[in-house]
């Protein structure tokens, strides 16, 4: 099966970028099963044609191909093999597409989401009894069409996000006994489905104020997704959730108070309170249950250095930490080296120097990153828009696992960017408005591993400097405003896995302009300081002398 799941994938990407007949796919319609042609443009009538004679084809994925309209849904129809079709975000497919799909008896996954299919189209669906998996997402599915539909009852997944449902219809989900996922994110309803066999739920942004009733007491959640979710007094203590195999919550930017219901989640791995209410005094909730966290997102918050002392030792097994625009600083740093597992932190928009003053017993200084180097799995580290400068970065270059670096500031120059980019497993650097020259390339030797950089933002490089370094480095992808290099296979001797084939792409001004070979670059005669002054002062000038200009023209 292994075989024949890979032959079909060969088949899909040998249509890349095709216009005329693929009747040279057609010697193997006897051994295909599984076809993958998502995104395809040149995917119509005439694909769907030969794909319509594949005997056994079991699978097929066509979504995002724009060119395909109903009337080529009409070649997959009354197929004895076909058991999973994906059309989503086929805009032309419409309710005559659906009635294609009524002839084939053994569909068990169909996703139609985002296409041009109605809730009377919805209704059609009543025929296809061996459904299991239905994707309607986007679509204008009707209190009527959801009632419609409960014939379908091996269905276990349903998804309904951005549907017309109520919350007097949904009390026909009750009807499907079989359900363990449903989305019914951004819709009208309000009640809380108890079904019995629920395991993943999603209401994000829908606002909560009481429980459908059920046969069960609590529901049986592993899962649940209620990002931007509003919930009344009586439902915010989530008394009607079982906890016991709560392994994912995510309540981001969801209008909560009270944070007691966290108390008894003793099995939750993943917990997302982003952009929530909570605070250092709720965090020792967050370390009661945190024995199994594996993933923890407190960002945009008003957590502090004090609350992340609480979680200090309480998380073991922490990979995925994310304190991003919180009011955290370098003295949360000790307390973060703590937490053993970690292999991603991203602290951008926090009050981390990268200095801490000591007494003058102690000395002037300690370096603060230092902290991290006992976490030895650290491999993604995002210090963006953070206060550290050159010298505070040097711990950096001792973390030996470190593949993903992300810096943005002024206070960084040409030091940062050769000895950070020769760690030894760094794959992706992304320095950003940094005070940059082009001597930095001079003697620059990145890392062997260095996929990517990111240099956006740094004004200071010229387009000839941005050349010579792809000239030198061709097999790594650099962005910036001027140029976006992507790598070169050919010219790297580093393993293929570790690449992405892609063609050199210049985005880049009209080239006619040529340069003088007497042209001297004025801004070598400014220092660092003198620099950073001169492009404020040009920023601050152009958005003064912007009403002038107006109001000239305006005359």
């Amino acid at each position: 099966m292994a075989e024949a799941e890979a032959e079909p994938r060969a088949f899909a990407l040998s249509s890349r970028g095709c216009s005329s007949s693929p009747s040279t796919c057609s010697v193997v319609k006897y051994t295909i099963e599984v076809v993958d042609l998502s995104g395809e443009n040149a995917v119509d009538s005439e694909w769907m044609a030969y794909i319509g004679a594949f005997r056994y084809l079991r699978s097929l994925n066509v979504s995002n191909c724009h060119r395909l309209s109903s009337s080529g849904i009409w070649a997959v129809a009354g197929m004895t093999t076909l058991r999973e079709l994906n059309i989503s975000r086929c805009l032309k497919v419409t309710d005559a597409g659906i009635r294609h799909l009524l002839s084939i008896p053994t569909l068990e996954k169909l996703c139609i989401a985002e296409t041009g299919i109605t809730a009377r189209g919805v209704t059609l669906l009543s025929s296809l009894k061996t459904l299991m998996f239905l994707d309607l997402g986007g679509l204008p599915v009707t209190d009527q069409a959801l009632s419609s539909l409960q014939v379908l009852t091996k269905l276990h997944h349903l998804d309904l996000w951005g549907s017309k449902i109520s919350s007097s219809g949904s009390d026909v989900l009750q009807m499907f006994p079989k359900l363990n996922f449903l989305n019914i994110a951004w819709t009208n309803v309000t009640k809380f489905p108890n079904l019995p066999h629920l395991e993943c739920l999603n209401m994000s942004n829908c606002i909560i104020d009481s429980t459908l009733k059920g046969p069960g007491d609590k529901v049986p959640l592993k899962k649940l997704i209620a990002s931007g979710a509003t919930f009344s007094n009586e439902t915010e203590d989530l008394g009607f959730v079982g906890t016991s195999f709560l392994y994912h919550l995510d309540f981001s930017n969801a209008s909560l108070h009270r944070f007691c219901f966290l108390t008894d989640m003793k099995a939750l791995e993943y917990l997302d309170l982003s952009s929530t209410t909570i605070g250092d005094n709720s965090i020792k909730l967050i370390a009661s249950v945190g024995e199994n966290l594996k993933n923890l997102n407190l960002s945009c918050t008003t957590v502090s250095s004090s609350g992340v002392r609480i979680l200090a030792g309480k998380l073991p097994k922490l990979e995925t930490l994310s304190l991003s625009h919180t009011m955290i600083d370098d003295v949360a740093l000790s307390y973060i080296s703590t937490m053993p597992s970690l292999k991603s932190i991203d602290l951008s928009e926090t009050d981390i120097k990268g200095y801490i003053h000591l007494s003058a017993a102690e000395g002037s200084e300690f370096l603060s990153l230092t902290k991290l180097r006992t976490l030895d799995c650290l491999e993604m580290l995002n210090l963006e828009h953070t206060h550290v400068d050159d010298g505070s970065l040097r711990p950096l270059s001792k973390f030996p696992r470190l593949s993903h670096l992300l810096i943005r500031s002024p206070s960084f120059t040409d030091v940062s960017l050769s000895y950070l980019s020769i760690l030894p497993n760094l794959k992706t650097f992304s320095i950003r408005d940094a005070v940059l020259t082009n001597q930095a390339f001079d003697f620059l030797k990145p890392a062997a591993t260095l996929q990517k950089i990111d240099l956006r933002g740094c004004w200071l490089l010229t387009e000839d400097g941005l050349l010579e370094f792809h000239r030198r480095f061709p097999q790594i992808e650099v962005r910036h405003e001027l140029f976006h290099f992507l790598s070169d296979p050919t010219s790297s001797n580093r393993p293929s896995t570790h690449l992405t084939p892609k063609k050199l792409r210049l985005n880049q001004r009209n080239r006619s302009t040529v340069t003088s070979p007497y042209f001297v670059d004025q801004r070598l005669k400014y220092s660092r300081e003198e620099l950073l002054a001169l492009q404020f002062s040009s920023l601050a000038h152009s958005s003064t002398s912007t009403p002038e200009t107006s109001h000239k023209s305006d005359s």
